[in-house]
């Protein structure tokens, strides 16, 4: 029989919130993302796979028969009905977290960390697959470089900062736990 008496323990401010993680595509949001949820025994959501189902199409299709505009909208609703499930893992796509209202909702709803990389790590990330929309063009890496210094300002809002470097997953999940510990609702 438990002991009645004994304290239990606090709920650390998170526990009540859904972890998002932000950042450029090639960060390690998806990978890291999966590994976090299953670490927390939580669910886990890729807004880019919820946007693709709900449009019954993939991202790739949707910047080219409607747009880059016509898709944040899409995403906006995605991460608006995502972020009314109960606490879970919610990797968000690249351009996101850019949108100001997009933003300020994560911020209510969600404890946010930006997963943050550099250059070169994102590169070798991104080559790796060919279904990036804004990176298909002759100068890949060059608008990927500008997009880090676009795109660092807001992303640096984000709640907590943890750095994405080449290594095991494992380091990167280690790192957002800790990060954790330390955040506290404002």
């Amino acid at each position: 029989m438990p002991d009645e008496s004994a304290p239990s323990s606090p709920l650390l401010p998170y526990e009540g919130r859904t972890i998002a993680l932000v950042g450029l595509m090639g960060a390690g949001k998806s990978t890291v993302g999966r590994r976090l949820a299953e670490k927390l025994g939580r669910e886990f959501y890729d807004s880019d796979t919820e946007i693709e189902k709900a449009a019954g199409l993939s991202i790739s299709e949707i910047f080219a028969r409607h747009g880059e505009a016509d898709f944040r909208r899409g995403e906006k609703q995605v991460l608006r009905r995502l972020l009314e499930l109960p606490p879970h893992v919610l990797a968000t796509g690249g351009g996101a977290y850019i949108d100001a209202e997009t933003r300020a909702l994560m911020k209510e709803k969600a404890v946010t960390v930006w997963l943050n990389a550099d250059l070169e790590t994102l590169w070798r990330r991104v080559q790796k697959r060919d279904n990036r929309p804004l990176l298909k063009r002759a100068d890949a890496k060059a608008h990927l470089s500008h997009l880090v210094t676009e795109r660092e300002p807001y992303y640096s809002q984000a709640d907590l900062h943890v750095h994405s470097k080449d290594g095991p997953h494992t380091n990167t999940v280690a790192a957002i736990l800790k990060a954790l510990q330390t955040w506290t609702p404002e």
